[in-house]
């Protein structure tokens, strides 16, 4: 079996990283998992202070844009924390792939919390 996984790559604005993770964890995190949102992996990258990721997967490339529509669309969303979230963000990329299930279990073991 496989999956879509998108890999999103956010560069936050500068000295943002802790505040953009404290609202990550406690405003996004729990409305991705109530939305039922499959969470693969996330967290601040290693490789610089300003860069965050986030990895998740769906079961076809519809069910991605059907999930992120309702997501996004939301009053939920759009009335929570969407704007103190999003004006962390400087800018963000994403790549989707199809991967088998034993490598979508691997990043979620590999990833750093």
């Amino acid at each position: 079996m496989s999956q879509w996984v998108e890999f999103r790559s956010y560069n936050l604005q500068p000295g943002t990283r802790e505040e953009f993770l404290r609202l990550f964890l406690e405003q996004a995190l729990p409305m991705l998992e109530r939305w039922r949102v499959n969470v693969v992996a996330y967290g601040p990258s290693p490789h610089d202070d300003h860069s965050f990721f986030l990895f998740r997967s769906y079961p076809s490339l519809e069910a991605r844009e059907k999930s992120q529509t309702e997501f996004y669309g939301s009053d939920e969303w759009r009335e929570g924390p969407r704007a103190p979230i999003v004006g962390l963000i400087e800018s963000y990329t994403s790549v989707v792939l199809e991967l088998d299930d034993a490598t979508v279990e691997g990043l979620r073991r590999a990833a750093p919390r």
